[in-house]
């Protein structure tokens, strides 16, 4: 686990902890390739730059945060904002399904929106993969 996500996991709540201790470790272990950072406070993780999965606290909750997710046609993501993204919101660590999880990162390696490239193109998201 990258230093800063495991310092962000350690500032929060021991459920909370729980939660983003079993994510980033199945992010890791789906995604080696990947560059993990602290990206507008909470953690993310890239390829090639791009935005593809994050998790952050919100009140009450973990939410866990596929940016091309709306394209995963997955019934246990729900659409998040006005893009391509999903999420799923876990409020113990029991609730999260690895094996869905790891469908749901394989995804996330396939299929690819254009986020790193969205403001130089005002807002329009291309497909990558």
């Amino acid at each position: 686990m990258h230093p800063d996500t495991a310092k962000y996991n350690a500032a929060l709540a021991a459920g909370e902890r729980e939660i983003g201790d079993l994510l980033a470790g199945e992010i890791d272990r789906a995604l080696p390739e990947a560059e993990n950072r602290i990206w507008h406070a909470h953690p993310v993780w890239f390829l090639d730059g791009n935005p593809v999965v994050g998790y952050s606290k919100l009140k009450g909750s973990v939410r866990l945060l596929f940016w091309s997710g709306q394209s995963f046609d997955e019934a246990g993501l729900a659409p998040e904002g006005s893009f391509r993204a999903a999420e799923a919101r876990y409020t113990a660590a029991g609730q999260v399904n690895t094996v869905d999880l790891a469908r749901w990162l394989a995804k996330a390696r396939e299929i690819q929106w254009d986020y790193r490239n969205l403001v130089r193109r005002k807002g329009r998201l291309e497909r990558l993969r």
